[in-house]
């Protein structure tokens, strides 16, 4: 038995949803649907009921998760013991919004990296919502989240309540991007009336976990028409380098990437929207060496771009 299908068919249980489980498992819908059927025809029997209205654990299926979720917190005890014994090797994990600041900062922090020895590093760049579960729920150390301030007492609520410590990074009002070769950037300060006409590249990830995206679209996207959304930073960069009719609203972007993609950044005095970049761990942990060293060097590029 194919142990991931194990883990398909938990996650799509716990969901409710094909759709939202292929999305929590950064996987095709109709290949998780797929995965899913081939499981139950092993098994000889149907694990959900499926309807318009998403699907539904079987009595069968319900008998048969019980013995699934004891299958895999087993071998994830097992890979766990083996994994702590096998070496001693260091470990840095942190969950980001897509900030190239963040990103500057890491690519310097990789430079205390131990010369020696064994390490594993992981850097995840999602939202905020992404980022509070892998810290909760995925063994991730550390988590950096932005949102904007409106909604601030609505986080800290959140996070009280799951049993994080958190911190703020910085506060900002959000910069324009563009190319060098935009229209806009001869301007010495940009207005919403002149980004009526061209296109807005946006991440398409939602600021607050219980509103729907078309209500996050209407309220941090006011003033084009035509957007392009993207999930990576390099092709948000890719997009504003070669097209000059594109910009995208950041925090402060690092003078070298600017000049790295031939790009410039300009304010717009209209968008007076204050946003708040808070890391965030749990209040049982300990920060490491590791993780204090990223945050140092988070605070140094922080005071550069933010508190010049």
């Amino acid at each position: 038995m194919n142990l991931q299908y194990l883990k398909y068919a938990v996650e799509v249980a716990a969901t409710g949803s094909i759709n939202k489980a292929a999305e929590n498992l950064f996987m095709d819908q109709s290949n998780l649907s797929r995965c899913i059927k081939e499981l139950e025809s092993s098994l000889g029997v149907s694990i959900f009921e499926r309807s318009s209205r998403g699907v539904k654990v079987t009595p069968k299926g319900e008998e048969f998760l019980k013995y699934a979720s004891n299958i895999l917190k087993q071998v994830d005890t097992v890979e766990k013991m083996f994994k702590d014994d096998s070496a001693n090797r260091e470990e840095f994990s942190v969950s980001v919004p897509r900030a190239s600041y963040i990103g500057e900062a890491f690519a310097t922090f990789s430079n205390s990296l131990p010369k020696t020895g064994g390490f594993d590093v992981f850097y995840k760049e999602t939202n905020a919502l992404r980022a509070i579960k892998n810290v909760l729920e995925s063994n991730y150390r550390l988590g950096v989240i932005r949102y904007a301030e409106q909604y601030d007492k609505y986080y800290k609520e959140m996070l009280e309540s799951k049993g994080f410590c958190y911190e703020l990074v910085t506060k900002f009002r959000y910069q324009l991007i563009m190319s060098k070769n935009s229209p806009l950037a001869e301007l010495e300060e940009v207005r919403f009336a002149d980004l009526a006409d061209l296109t807005e590249i946006a991440h398409a990830d939602p600021f607050v976990p219980s509103l729907p995206l078309s209500q996050v679209k209407k309220e941090e996207l006011p003033v084009s028409e035509k957007r392009i959304f993207v999930f990576e930073r390099a092709s948000q960069f890719e997009l504003l380098a070669k097209n000059p009719d594109t910009f995208m609203w950041v925090s402060a972007v690092p003078s070298t990437l600017l000049k790295r993609y031939g790009l410039t950044q300009k304010s717009c005095p209209e968008n007076g929207k204050v946003y708040k970049d808070v890391i965030i761990y749990k209040k049982d942990y300990t920060l490491t060496e590791l993780d204090k060293a990223f945050v140092t060097e988070l605070c140094k590029v922080k005071r550069t771009l933010f508190d010049s």
